[in-house]
Order: C-alpha cells, then structure tokens, then sequence
C-alpha cells in the first residue's frame, strides 16, 4: 500500500495508550513509506499521527472541509492539504488518493467514515482493506454489535468479515497487506422465517 486514510479522533482521550497507538502505527507509514491522509487537523489523535509522520519527512495529505478550516483546527505544518466544501466531499476525496483505510478511536465522526466505508465494501463499490485497530478493547463493544445485528438477520457475516481487526499495529498492517477483496455477491440479505 502506497497511501492509507487513517480515521480517528480530534480528542487524545483520557488513556495515554491510544496516543501511543496513533504514533506507533505513524512510525509504522515512516518505516515502510506508506503517506498518510487524513482529516487535516492539529489537534487530537489526527495531530500525533500527522506529527509523528511528518517529524520523519514522511508524506502526509490532510483534506479537510472549510467549515473546519475556519474553526482554527487546521494542521499548518501539512504542505498538501485540500479544503473541500463538505464532510460528505471528504470522504470522497480520500476515497481516491489511498489504497486502505484505518481506523482508531475517536466519536461519531470516526464511526461515521467506518461505517460508510464498510457500508461501500459491502455494496462492492469500494475493494480496498479496511482495518480497525482495537487497542485496549476500544472496538470491542461495537464488534459485539456486529454479532448481534448479524444474530438479528440484520447483517450477513460475509459483510462483517469486510473489517480486518486487530490489536497491534504490526498484525493489522499484515492482515491488511495480505488482504483480497470477495468476489461479489448478494448484495441484500435476505431472511427466511
């Protein structure tokens, strides 16, 4: 993978180990040339991994919508950032510069970008891996979500099998390295009674 979207938080959190997680996986694009992009902010889980990327030259795209950019959260030390009109323009325009997607925790907004990836991979529309890094069991309510909607009929398990999770930054990026998207199939689930 050349480049990778990473979603996550404009907060740190409370636990210093998810900052740690944000560096760990940006030493990780440094040491094996993967350029990031990103939300384009400052602050937060964006701002170390951005930081961490470029304090080692490494490349870093930030694309982030003028709302945004007017709310001084903006990274100024990001050369290539690309102000779009709207959230929705965002996604979109990652979606066309990267070869993957991660993400780590952060709130609504990060799941919002999960799950409509998934929500693309799932349609057959986006082939690309899409990995969850669950440091700290972070994800590990919404992947019993997951199962639930599944034993509800709600989601097929092929669909869920979409997001590639792991604990370590070094088991995901293998995972996603080794990653082949399904061929295509029923796109609706339907359930018999």
């Amino acid at each position: 993978m050349k480049r990778v979207v990473v979603f996550c938080g404009a907060s740190l959190g409370f636990n210093p180990i998810y900052k740690e997680a944000a560096a760990a996986l940006g030493n990780y694009f440094v040491r094996h040339q993967i350029g990031l992009v990103y939300g384009g902010a400052k602050i937060g889980m964006m701002g170390i991994i951005a930081d961490t990327i470029l304090a080692e030259q490494g490349e870093v795209i930030g694309v982030i919508p003028s709302l945004l950019e007017k709310e001084e959260v903006l990274h100024s030390g990001v050369e290539e950032m690309i102000i779009c009109k709207k959230m929705s323009d965002r996604k979109v325009i990652m979606s066309k510069l990267v070869d993957g997607y991660i993400t780590l925790p952060g709130g609504f907004g990060t799941l919002d970008e999960l799950f409509e990836v998934l929500t693309l991979g799932q349609l057959h529309i986006e082939k690309k891996p899409i990995g969850l890094l669950n440091i700290n069991g972070f994800f590990d309510a919404l992947l019993v979500q997951l199962d639930k909607m599944i034993a509800e009929g709600y989601l097929k398990k092929d669909n869920k099998e979409l997001l590639i999770v792991a604990t370590s930054v070094e088991q995901l990026m293998k995972k996603m390295n080794n990653y082949s998207a399904p061929e295509n199939g029923n796109v609706i689930h339907k359930v018999v009674s």
